[in-house]
C-alpha cells in the first residue's frame, strides 16, 4: 500500500501534472475574461445596433411547435464574437512578443521516445546523435546566433514625432 501511495504522489506531483493543472486554471480564468468581454461588451454593441441584446424571442410556429431560430442566431453571434475576440487577443499576445522563439513543433527521439526540437542534432534526454553527421562547431554556433537574433527582434513601437514650430 505504501508503494502504491508513493507512486501516486510521484504521479500527482510530477512536473507535467502541475504544468497541466496550472495551464487548466489559467485557461479557465482566461476563458471567463474573454466570455465576459464578448457577452458584456460586444453583445451589448449588438443590442445597440439591432435593438435587442439577444434574439431568443424569435421563433417560427410550425405545426403546433415552435422553431427557436433566434436562440440559434444568438449562440451563433456569441460564437463568432468569442472566436474573433480570442483570435485578436492571441494575435496581440504574439505581437507583444510572448512566446516568441518558442518552438511549437517537436519530433520524437527514436532512442528514448522523448519530444525534442525538430532542428536538434543531439537528444537532450538520452544524448544520442539525431543526424547522420554533426556539422562543424562554427556552423552550429552560427545557427544558434541566428536563432537568438530572431528571438530578440525588437517590438515595433510607434512614437509620435513632433516637429518644432517655425516662426512665421
Amino acid at each position: 500500500m505504501r508503494r502504491l501511495w508513493n507512486e501516486f504522489k510521484s504521479f500527482a506531483m510530477s512536473g507535467n501534472m502541475l504544468d497541466l493543472a496550472l495551464g487548466f486554471i489559467i485557461g479557465a480564468a482566461f476563458a471567463k475574461i474573454i466570455e465576459s468581454l464578448a457577452g458584456n461588451v460586444l453583445m451589448q454593441l449588438v443590442a445597440v445596433i439591432f435593438g435587442q441584446p439577444d434574439f431568443r424571442s424569435l421563433t417560427i410556429d410550425f405545426n403546433g411547435g415552435a422553431i427557436k431560430y433566434g436562440a440559434f442566431l444568438t449562440d451563433l453571434v456569441n460564437f463568432i464574437l468569442l472566436a474573433a475576440l480570442l483570435f485578436g487577443v492571441v494575435k496581440f499576445i504574439i505581437f507583444m512578443g510572448v512566446g516568441r522563439g518558442r518552438n511549437f513543433v517537436t519530433k520524437q527521439c527514436p532512442y528514448c521516445q522523448e519530444q525534442v526540437a525538430p532542428a536538434a542534432y543531439i537528444c537532450r534526454f538520452c544524448h544520442q546523435q539525431l543526424v547522420d553527421e554533426l556539422p562543424p562547431l562554427s556552423e552550429a554556433e552560427a545557427r544558434l546566433a541566428e536563432q537568438n537574433r530572431r528571438k530578440s527582434l525588437p517590438i515595433p513601437i510607434r512614437r509620435k514625432t513632433t516637429e518644432p514650430s517655425q516662426p512665421s
